[in-house]
C-alpha cells in the first residue's frame, strides 16, 4: 500500500541543539502507527513539522505523492493533518459545538453566526465517535474523558485524512481508554492515518499496527508490532539494557515522620488516616475522583481540614500554611507541572531556586553566581539534558521539565516528599531515572508518598499501598505481595467480593 504522508530526511536544530536528524517516516490510510521514544527522541518536533507549527531545516514532506513546500498549521489542516496536543486547547466557558468548529463557525448574512447549522454538523461529527454529548453546554462540564473525544472530533471536523494523538490516555482511566481506543479502530475502519504517540507499551501492543522509533533525534528503526516484542522496543529507545523495571524495594523502615489522623474535607475525602516512615515509599491509587489529590493536598497545606489533626515529626501542623510546613521539610510535587510547578519562559536556573530564595539571596539581592552554583548542582543530580542552564524550561523535552520540577524542590532539602503522579507522559528512560532517585531519596531516609494512576508502578515502586474510593481510605496492602486484582477490587469499591 503506498504511503498517505511521508517525511523524507527531516532536520531541525534548536539552540544549538540537533533536535532531529534525517529522519524517516511514512503512513498509510487505515494505519495506526505507534511514534516511540523517550522524552527528548524528537517525536512532538517530528509531529509539529508534520502539521506545520514548525519548518524543518532539512527534508521534504510529501502528501498523496505531493511535495509540500514551507508548510504551515492552516495548509496542514486543509490537508486534513490534525493533532490532538496532551495537553487539551479547549475553552471551558464555551459550547462543545463552539469549540468544535473554533475559527471556523458557520456564519449566516451579514456574519452572524448559524448556530442551528454549528449544531448540527457538531452532533454529526460527535455521532462518527459514538457520543451523545448535549453540544450546548459548556465543555468545562464534561468529564476529561469526553472532553478528549471533543478534541478529536474538533479533529475530524476538518476532514481529517491523518491524525496525531499526543499522550491521548495521559489522564484516562482505563476504561475510559477502553472507549477512545474503540473510537480509533472505528476510524481506522473509515481510512484515516493515525499517529500515536504513548509511553505506555501495553497500549501500543493493543492498539496499534506498526511502531516508529526515534532515539535523541535520529531514526533508529520501524516495522510492524505484530513481529517485535515489548522489551525490543525499549531497547530500541533507550539504547542500553534496563536491568529490571523498578530498583529494588526498602529493605529497613525508619521511625515515624508523618501521621495523619482522621482528616475530612466536606465533599472531598473523610476520615483519612494513616502514616508515613522514614526509608519508606508508599503509593496511593485510586481511581479519578477518589480524591488522592485533594487529600494530599490539604496534607500539605494547601487547603485546611475541616477536622481531624496532621503531624509532622511529632510536632502538629494542621494549621501550617505551605510555607511553614516547606520549612519543616514537607513538599508536594503536583501533577500540572506546566501550569502550577514550572516558570516555563523561565530558564532553569531560576526554576531550580524559585521554592527557596532565601539560600541564593545576599544581603536582600539574589546572587547570580549562588542561582547557577544551585541550579547546576541539582539538575545534574537528576542527569537532566540540556544545552544551557540559561534556556528556558519550555524548550526542554517533557520528560526533563519534570527532572527540572523534582530538582526545584530538592534544593530545599525535603525530609518528606508528596509526589502527585511523578511520572505521568515521560518515557520508560527517564521513569526510570526518577523511580531511581526516589528509591535513593528513601535509602537515605527520606519518608516519600506518591499518588500514581499506574498499577504497574504503584506495584514495582511502593514498599506500601494506600487505596482510596470515593473520598475515603478502603485499603492498605504490602507491595511485596499484593495483585493488581486485589489493588483494583479495592479501588472500585469491591473489595468484600475480593476477600470472599
Amino acid at each position: 500500500m503506498s504511503a498517505l504522508l511521508e517525511m523524507k530526511g527531516i532536520s531541525k536544530s534548536f539552540y544549538g541543539t540537533q533536535a532531529l536528524k534525517d529522519v524517516n517516516i511514512q503512513i498509510s490510510s487505515g494505519e495506526i502507527q505507534a511514534v516511540c521514544g523517550e522524552n527528548g527522541a524528537g517525536k512532538s518536533t517530528l509531529m509539529n513539522i508534520m502539521t506545520g507549527i514548525l519548518q524543518p531545516d532539512e527534508g521534504d514532506i510529501l502528501f498523496d505523492g505531493e511535495k509540500l513546500v514551507d508548510l504551515n498549521p492552516s495548509q496542514a489542516q486543509a490537508r486534513g493533518i490534525s493533532i490532538v496536543h496532551q495537553e487539551l486547547s479547549l475553552c471551558p466557558e464555551v459550547s462543545v459545538a463552539e469549540n468544535i468548529f473554533m475559527g471556523r463557525v458557520p456564519e449566516k448574512k451579514r456574519g452572524l453566526v448559524n448556530f442551528k447549522e454549528m449544531r448540527l454538523e457538531a452532533e454529526k461529527v460527535l455521532a462518527r465517535l459514538n457520543l451523545k454529548i448535549d453540544v450546548k453546554q459548556p465543555v468545562g462540564r464534561l468529564s476529561i474523558s469526553e472532553q478528549q473525544m471533543v478534541e478529536i472530533a474538533k479533529a475530524l471536523s476538518i476532514n481529517a485524512r491523518v491524525l496525531i494523538l499526543d499522550e491521548p490516555t495521559s489522564s484516562l482511566t482505563e476504561s475510559e481508554s477502553k472507549i477512545l481506543f474503540e473510537n480509533l479502530l472505528r476510524l481506522k475502519k473509515e481510512g484515516i492515518a493515525i499517529f500515536f504517540i504513548s509511553h505506555r507499551l501495553k497500549e501500543i501492543f493493543h492498539i496499534c499496527d506498526s511502531y516508529t522509533v526515534l532515539r535523541d533525534g535520529v531514526y533508529v528503526g520501524s516495522g510492524q508490532v505484530a513481529e517485535i516484542e515489548p522489551d525490543d522496543i525499549v531497547r530500541m529507545m533507550v539504547g542500553r539494557e534496563l536491568d529490571q523495571s523498578y530498583p529494588d524495594k526498602g529493605t529497613e523502615i525508619g521511625k515515624s515522620v508523618l501521621s495523619v489522623a482522621n482528616i475530612s474535607r466536606e465533599d472531598e475525602f473523610e476520615n483519612i488516616s494513616f502514616q508515613i516512615n522514614e526509608k519508606e515509599i508508599v503509593g496511593v491509587f485510586g481511581l479519578i475522583g477518589a480524591g488522592r489529590s485533594e487529600t494530599m493536598q490539604t496534607v500539605f497545606g494547601i487547603n485546611q481540614p475541616d477536622s481531624g489533626t496532621i503531624k509532622l515529626f511529632d510536632k502538629d501542623v494542621t494549621a501550617n500554611n505551605t510555607r511553614e510546613n516547606i520549612d519543616q521539610g514537607l513538599i508536594y510535587i503536583t501533577e500540572d507541572r506546566k501550569a502550577q510547578g514550572l516558570f516555563l519562559e523561565m530558564d532553569l536556573n531560576a526554576n531550580v531556586v524559585a521554592a527557596d530564595l532565601e539560600q541564593v539571596t545576599r544581603n536582600g539581592m539574589v546572587d547570580k553566581k549562588k542561582v547557577a552554583a544551585v541550579g547546576e548542582k541539582f539538575v545534574k543530580i537528576m542527569n537532566t539534558k540540556y544545552a544551557d542552564l540559561e534556556q528556558p524550561v519550555k524548550s526542554l523535552s517533557g520528560g526533563n521539565q519534570q527532572k527540572v520540577l523534582l530538582a526545584k524542590w530538592l534544593a530545599v532539602d525535603p525530609r518528606v516528599l508528596i509526589l502527585d503522579e511523578p511520572t505521568r507522559g515521560i518515557d520508560v528512560g527517564a521513569k526510570f531515572e526518577i523511580h531511581a532517585t526516589l528509591r535513593e531519596l528513601s535509602n537515605n531516609g527520606h519518608a516519600v508518598m506518591f499518588i500514581s494512576s499506574e498499577l504497574p508502578e504503584i506495584l514495582g515502586l511502593s514498599d506500601r499501598i494506600l487505596i482510596m474510593h470515593q473520598g475515603r481510605l478502603v485499603g492498605e496492602l504490602d507491595a511485596k505481595t499484593a495483585t493488581e486484582e486485589e489493588v483494583m477490587m479495592y479501588a472500585s469499591g469491591r473489595k468484600d467480593d475480593f476477600n470472599n
